[in-house]
């Protein structure tokens, strides 16, 4: 599996999905991402189908969100595995 975390290799918009809990999410996140915790993935499927743009997923280190990326995949979603959210948020703030 592909990770491509600095700098995401993306054409146009981004949805940022971040997996960790809510209280993680809640101490700090990328500007505009989703929490969507990963227990919660497999009951979200349809809402996340519906998302646009590329779906970058992060998480704490990386490891939650290479799972989801793997489980969004089997679900038929092109996703990506963003890694940490520092990661993805420096990214997000320095190269758009």
């Amino acid at each position: 599996m592909a990770k491509h975390p600095n700098p995401i290799a993306v054409d146009g918009d981004l949805t940022v999905i971040d997996v960790r809990t809510e209280f993680e999410f809640m101490g700090g996140n990328v500007a505009g991402s989703i929490n969507i915790p990963v227990h919660e993935l497999t009951h979200r499927i349809e809402e996340i189908r519906e998302l646009k743009g590329t779906l970058v997923l992060c998480c704490a280190s990386g490891s939650r969100s290479a799972l989801a990326t793997t489980l969004l995949q089997s679900h038929g979603i092109p996703c990506m595995n963003g890694g940490s959210w520092l990661d993805v948020n420096y990214y997000v703030n320095n190269n758009r």
